[in-house]
């Protein structure tokens, strides 16, 4: 592993969201100010939309690691392709409630009681969504009643909708009107410029121990910049790649060419495969076809673990490849003569 050949006491640069490697870029700030404000508040609904990769649920994560527990009980949800029922059973649930089988009414009656619970603990609740990009508006909608939850003085419950810029399109629907005049912060966490990017390549290679190997010249994190466009989840996949091409290749120092060849091999690992035969051509479009319909149906269930899964396999594939690298570096290293031996034995 590549973390053993530069000193790294972690993987600096892993897909899943860790609130340590949390960095600050202005946007970043800015979006945790706005939570920040809003728990505040103690009310209302605090919007925050970004690109895919941008950092949201990273944002979460460090939000939560802030949270003082004896003062919020926090829930978090990530499923979001459900219709209002499912929602109120995967709130309910999210807080640690019994939901199966039971009707809506009971639902409704069994949260507003558990609020009601936290509130006179002299706590306050509140329920985090992720990819909210996925709600419909009638979900939406059974949101802002859960809203409608609180006492003469306070609102029991408030509500973090973070998702992709298209949740905006949402938000401003007709119908949404009660839930726009509701939110009380909205931000767009947008990409990092050069210098940010800059900044944060070192800022998790900081974290894990870097003390200047592999170095990166101003060519390679131009390159960096120019593929990632500042969005933090990129920056990682491609960083990955090439410390792992550092450690095969045993280099120390990094340049725009480097990089460059990094990025070429990326894509085209993602190049649909020229014609290979007949059979294949005839049968690829519809095998295509059945995978986009497959994957439409089932992103929403497996958003939440995409990350994780796809970490995993690049850790697979790094064994994998240093495994062989082992071997191969045994067998030129072996004399010719402590390898033919055994079978003159034999004879």
């Amino acid at each position: 592993m590549y973390e053993t050949y530069y000193g790294f006491s972690a993987k600096p640069f892993q897909l899943r969201p860790d609130p340590h490697f949390f960095f600050g870029s202005k946007g970043h700030k800015r979006a945790m100010a706005y939570l920040e404000y809003g728990l505040s508040q103690g009310e209302g609904f605090i919007i925050v939309t970004g690109e895919v990769g941008a950092g949201k649920t990273t944002l979460v994560r460090n939000l939560f690691n802030r949270l003082p527990s004896d003062q919020i009980v926090a829930a978090h949800i990530v499923n979001t392709h459900l219709d209002p029922d499912d929602t109120l059973r995967m709130v309910v649930s999210a807080f640690g409630l019994p939901y199966e089988g039971a009707s809506k009414t009971d639902l409704l009656t069994r949260l507003e009681k558990f609020l009601c619970d936290v509130d006179h603990q002299g706590k306050r609740a509140l329920l985090v969504i992720d990819e909210a990009q996925n709600l419909s508006a009638r979900t939406v909608e059974e949101l802002r009643m859960l809203s409608n939850f609180q006492t003469d003085d306070k609102s029991l419950l408030q509500t973090f909708l973070l998702g992709q810029p298209e949740f905006r399109a949402t938000l401003h629907s007709p119908g949404m009107q009660q839930l726009r005049q509701r939110v009380i912060a909205s931000y767009h966490l947008g990409p990092m410029d050069a210098q940010e990017t800059r900044a944060y390549i070192e800022h998790r290679l900081h974290t894990v121990g870097w003390n200047g190997d592999p170095s990166f010249d101003d060519g390679a994190h131009a390159a960096i910049y120019a593929y990632s466009g500042g969005i933090p989840r990129k920056v990682n996949t491609l960083m990955d790649r090439v410390l792992l091409m550092g450690y095969l290749e045993e280099m120390h120092a990094f340049t725009e060419a480097d990089i460059n060849t990094v990025i070429s091999d990326i894509s085209e690992e993602f190049q649909l495969p020229q014609s290979q035969g007949d059979s294949l051509a005839v049968n690829t479009p519809a095998v295509l076809g059945q995978e986009l319909r497959t994957s439409d149906t089932r992103t929403g269930d497996r958003r939440a673990n995409s990350v994780e899964v796809l970490d995993e396999r690049m850790m697979r594939l790094e064994k994998s490849i240093v495994s062989v690298l082992s071997i191969l570096k045994k067998i030129v290293a072996t004399p010719q003569g402590a390898v033919t031996q055994p079978m003159d034995n034999q004879e």
